[in-house]
């Protein structure tokens, strides 16, 4: 499910977008938190396919932060971060995910939710996440917003693999 609310006359902060994307892990429920909350791990998904992140920080704790700088394959480095409100270890993640230029002014301002349920044996995930562009050109990056977080989750799935 996608939701957008967006017009190419708006100004910046009226351009925002919410999606929401649910999948099922074939993987113990912890380990997806886990692979959520460990930054070795998340360094290994994060991001769009052929992305890196060579600056993954997490202090996984209600009020701490987090910031990660994915690499595109072009070398384009995209900093973002926020601060956990909401940890309830292993179903519930709740945190703010601001994305910013390379001299840390806002470019995005969101919000982002993830559910982890058990589900017949597997893992079922909710991911729900919105945001508001802060500059114009930002719309560019609401834009391509669900194919990013869906590439996440795929290298999520490659990452439950592995472990």
């Amino acid at each position: 499910m996608t939701k957008i609310d967006a017009k190419a006359s708006a100004p910046a902060s009226a351009v925002k977008r919410e999606v929401v994307i649910t999948r099922v892990f074939n993987a113990p429920r912890g380990l997806v938190f886990k692979a959520w909350t460990d930054p070795e791990h998340m360094a290994r998904w994060w991001g769009p396919k052929g992305f890196t992140n060579p600056i993954c920080e997490l202090d996984a704790r209600v009020g701490c932060a987090w910031r990660i700088v994915m690499r595109s394959p072009a070398g384009i480095e995209y900093p973002c971060g926020g601060v956990y409100r909401e940890i309830v270890e292993p179903e519930r993640l709740g945190f703010t995910n601001i994305a910013t230029d390379n001299e840390g002014n806002p470019v995005l301002d969101g919000l982002t939710t993830v559910i982890i349920a058990e589900h017949g044996g597997k893992t079922k995930l909710t991911l729900q996440t919105r945001a508001v562009a802060v500059v114009a050109h930002a719309a560019a990056y609401l834009a391509g917003m669900e194919a990013g977080w869906t590439q996440s989750l795929e290298r999520l799935a490659e990452e439950l693999a592995r472990s």
